[in-house]
């Protein structure tokens, strides 16, 4: 009389928690989010001219707009002036980087295929907004820099955490819209809106010229803007000037609205390429 065999059945539940095993095991979020960052990072330093200019154009601006002018001398001037054209940069970052950037990774297989995966896209949004932190956080270090230099401006380090979440604060707009941009535009059309944007907003915002300069109708204009809301915001921080009532309203008005915006336009993307 032979003795019962469970050697299949045993083989098989070892499989099983092997497979188990293996799948606990897998890259967790954290290191997909620190793998989709360091890959869109190694892709946009492999085309130099977009590092340059992120880095080179707020600084140039600065120096054209800030450092040849009298008020530099005043510290009070000189900080909002440079807080100005940091949100400048910011803003130029999420247009371009998350606008631009993502329509063209839209265009590309490599992006399809990312999508398939068994991952969900939160490790690859969290990498595409740590990508785009980062070369925001490079624009304003050579900014900061001339402004030391060159000027009096100066910034309390009471207030260097306070003008870190004002800036924050003002980007979630231009981060929104740069989402809306890149997931429902082509490559070529996300560059033009990009370029047509970024300067009417900057100008109308009053990142080049203080609002105290504006004739009556423009300020009237630019006070419902994102970029005049973030600009008194910065500059509020900065130099503790009283806020305008409209800010908080004006800039969480244009939050939600182009976060909508970003939203449908992922979900329509998704749809559209994968349904």
């Amino acid at each position: 009389m032979s003795a019962p065999g469970p050697t299949r059945t045993s083989s098989s539940s070892t499989g099983t928690a092997t497979s188990t095993d293996l799948g606990r095991r897998g890259p967790g979020a954290l290191r997909l989010t620190a793998l989709h960052t360091r890959s869109q990072l190694l892709e946009t330093v492999r085309v130099p001219i977009a590092v340059v200019g992120t880095v080179v154009f707020p600084t140039l601006t600065m120096l054209f707009f800030v450092v040849p002018q009298p008020f530099a001398g005043d510290p009070v001037q000189a900080t909002g002036a440079t807080a100005q054209i940091s949100l400048f940069a910011v803003m130029s970052v999420c247009l371009f980087t998350y606008g631009v950037g993502v329509a063209e990774d839209r265009a590309l297989p490599w992006d399809s295929y990312l999508r398939t995966l068994p991952v969900g896209a939160g490790p690859r949004l969290a990498g595409r907004l740590l990508n785009g932190l980062a070369f925001a956080l490079v624009s304003l270090v050579p900014l900061v820099l001339v402004a030391w230099l060159l000027t009096a401006a100066t910034l309390p380090l009471d207030r260097l955490l306070l003008t870190a979440g004002a800036l924050a604060a003002a980007a979630l707009p231009m981060l929104g819209l740069g989402l809306w941009i890149g997931y429902r535009m082509t490559t070529k059309a996300a560059l033009a809106v990009a370029q047509v944007l970024l300067l009417p907003l900057a100008f109308g915002g009053g990142l080049f010229l203080p609002p105290q300069l504006f004739p009556a109708w423009l300020d009237a204009v630019s006070t419902w803007l994102p970029t005049r809301a973030g600009r008194d915001l910065v500059v509020s921080a900065t130099t503790g000037a009283d806020l305008p009532a409209t800010t908080w309203p004006v800039l969480a008005a244009w939050t939600v609205l182009t976060g909508v915006l970003a939203v449908r336009a992922y979900r329509r993307d998704e749809g559209r390429r994968f349904r």
